[in-house]
């Protein structure tokens, strides 16, 4: 039984826990109030959201402030890292609703898609004037590109070049012309050829359920006129978007591997998990939670819409080739194991990993992080 004098003496202590938790959330509040001042003042003068060589000074000061306190630095950089995400989707919301060119009006070629919707909103926000486009809208055509300034090309990939051809002759000659295709080769090529003003591939590495575009990857393949489609640039940037310049053939090379390849490695293992008829709950219950990651990973793709991936897996010739390569090295795998070769393994073993170099450190630090996180959740 616990005495009364230890009794008294928790209460008194979880009382000042109690106090220093308010002063904690006083505290947030009023960092609050400077954030607000913030967002104000670059909103006022359109800058960007992120700053990362400023957050990155802050963490690391706040990490030599934790070390000094007897605090766990990695539990403070966490701390911080969490309300610096917060302030930094509250300022891209505010800064999201001006317009780097403002009273622009655009067109939405796709507006009824997923992404389509998504930009929409968007780009309305932001004070746009923004038309829709249908595939039963092509009788008004006329009147929908009339005094535009930007058209955006938002179709499944197999219809993204046709479209291009026929929507550019009505397009103002001074309108950026811009398409968000996950691949870039064929349509940039379209875009040029077929209308004689600014150009601009854009690749949002992201779907229409995010959000905010708070340090989502938007790939952007310079086309013609730089210069003149630099405000659409601007515009993901103040959103908060981290953009990446690339030309069509290395995007689409990367982007073969990022996301056909890995979707397809992903797609297979489902498959081969539905044919055994593998018991998934059963599963986890052995798991370690590295497995339960990799699952989860599985299990995303297919809660998503199956014609969005066929679209990516099946989007050039290109990557049909480089999957057979992969099903090719899998066999080359397998004939290892056939073999019973335990050296040869080790040694192709060895070998990548040599080649991995650094990055394999990076990533048993960054899987670490999230195992530890689903730990905490499961």
């Amino acid at each position: 039984m616990m005495s009364k004098a230890v009794a008294n003496s928790l209460t008194a202590l979880r009382g000042n826990i109690d106090e220093i938790d308010h002063q904690i959330v006083s505290l947030l509040a009023r960092r609050n109030d400077q954030v607000k001042q913030v967002m104000a003042l670059k909103k006022e003068h359109r800058l960007p959201a992120l700053h990362p060589a400023r957050e990155e000074d802050l963490i690391s000061n706040r990490r030599g402030q934790a070390i000094a306190g007897d605090l766990d630095p990695d539990y403070v950089e966490e701390l911080f890292r969490c309300i610096l995400r917060e302030s930094r989707k509250k300022q891209t919301v505010q800064i999201s609703r001006k317009a780097v060119r403002p009273g622009a009006t655009v067109l939405l070629v796709g507006a009824s898609g997923g992404m389509g919707c998504y930009f929409e909103k968007w780009l309305s926000n932001a004070g746009y004037h923004v038309r829709g486009m249908g595939r039963n809208d092509w009788n008004d055509i006329e009147a929908l590109c009339s005094g535009i300034d930007l058209a955006i090309i938002s179709v499944p990939i197999d219809t993204t070049v046709p479209v291009i051809e026929r929507i550019s002759p009505h397009l103002p000659p001074d309108c950026v012309l811009a398409d968000l295709t996950s691949i870039k080769t064929a349509p940039m090529a379209a875009m040029l050829a077929s209308h004689s003003g600014p150009v601009i591939g854009l690749h949002p590495l992201f779907g229409p359920t995010t959000s905010t575009m708070d340090k989502q990857i938007v790939a952007v393949t310079p086309g013609r006129r730089n210069s003149d489609c630099r405000w659409v640039v601007d515009q993901f940037a103040a959103w908060g978007a981290v953009l990446v310049e690339t030309s069509p053939g290395e995007h689409d090379e990367i982007m073969a591997i990022v996301q056909s390849l890995r979707h397809f490695a992903t797609f297979s293992f489902g498959r081969f998990l539905h044919s055994k008829k593998t018991n998934l709950q059963r599963s986890l219950e052995f798991s370690s939670p590295i497995y339960r990651l990799e699952l989860g990973m599985v299990g995303r793709l297919f809660a998503q819409d199956a014609g969005l991936y066929a679209e990516i897996i099946f989007a050039s010739p290109e990557r049909l080739s480089l999957l057979k390569e992969y099903i090719s090295s899998l066999s080359e795998d397998l004939e290892i194991l056939e073999k019973g070769d335990k050296a040869a393994f080790k040694s192709q073993f060895r070998k990548i990993a040599e080649w991995f170099g650094p990055f394999s450190e990076q990533a048993m630090r960054e899987s670490s992080f999230l195992i530890d996180k689903l730990i905490e959740r499961f």
